[in-house]
């Protein structure tokens, strides 16, 4: 539901945040919750040490150390390196879409639904700029089992498709929907890469006129570059963009 309240996303905080430090000695905290408290830290710690260092120097070491973990308390959770990092990524992943979604399924309308899908994932990602590395640069590092879940996880941008307009007397290629969401993650990877975070959510107007520009034609999709329009209020006409 729209108004649930979501757990922050891995690097929103530090491993050894204060607030989640659990005492040493005789403890009533059942030893599920101190393995998710654990988890959850890890999750964190993770996040921030592969920004730091990139993926193939960060060790099981250091990351236990950002999240104040014993080595064993790791391993109980988690085969491995790899396998924290994909842990990691499907959690913060699966949290980013869920955000996305209820932007998308606020709007009474598809193109502004697009919009504010769109305009979440860059906000969220310009904020939290160690998930953004982890996320969409240092995945590529983890290997092949990583890489297939960055796909698995672009298929899923499709369902913010479904509802698109199409022409009844045109096919639709089966190619289009992965083309656009290719195209976005390459611009948003670029921006990452080159350490351009923050300049994330300046890329909306841009990438909604990619995004809208097959389903509603140039002039209409057009109207997205022009980012003076406060919300609520119709946008000015615009003239197309020609090639």
């Amino acid at each position: 539901m729209a108004n649930e309240q979501l757990a922050p996303l891995p690097g929103a905080r530090e491993g050894r945040d204060p607030s989640r430090a659990i005492k040493r000695g005789p403890s009533r905290v059942p030893p599920e919750v101190v393995a998710a408290n654990q988890r959850d830290r890890l999750f964190d710690a993770l996040v921030h040490t592969v920004a730091q260092k990139g993926y193939a120097n960060a060790t099981v070491s250091d990351i236990c150390r950002a999240a104040g973990v014993t080595r064993p308390a790791f391993y109980a959770l988690f085969a491995g390196k790899d396998d924290a990092l994909i842990a990691t990524y499907r959690h913060g992943t699966d949290l980013l879409l869920k955000l996305m979604e209820d932007a998308y399924r606020a709007e009474p309308e598809w193109r502004d639904g697009a919009r504010s899908a769109l305009r979440v994932m860059l906000q969220v990602l310009a904020e939290l700029p160690a998930f953004a590395t982890m996320a969409v640069v240092e995945i590529d590092a983890a290997g092949p089992l990583a890489r297939a879940e960055r796909a698995q996880l672009l298929r899923r941008f499709d369902r913010f498709f479904a509802d698109a307009p199409r022409a009844s007397d045109l096919p639709m290629p089966e190619e289009l929907v992965e083309t656009i969401v290719g195209g976005i993650y390459a611009t948003v990877y670029r921006y990452v890469a080159s350490g351009r975070v923050d300049e994330l959510p300046g890329l909306l107007p841009t990438l909604s006129y990619f995004t809208l520009v097959p389903f509603v034609g140039r002039e209409e999709a057009a109207l997205e570059l022009d980012d003076d329009t406060p919300p609520g209020r119709a946008r000015p006409e615009a003239c197309p963009i020609t090639p």
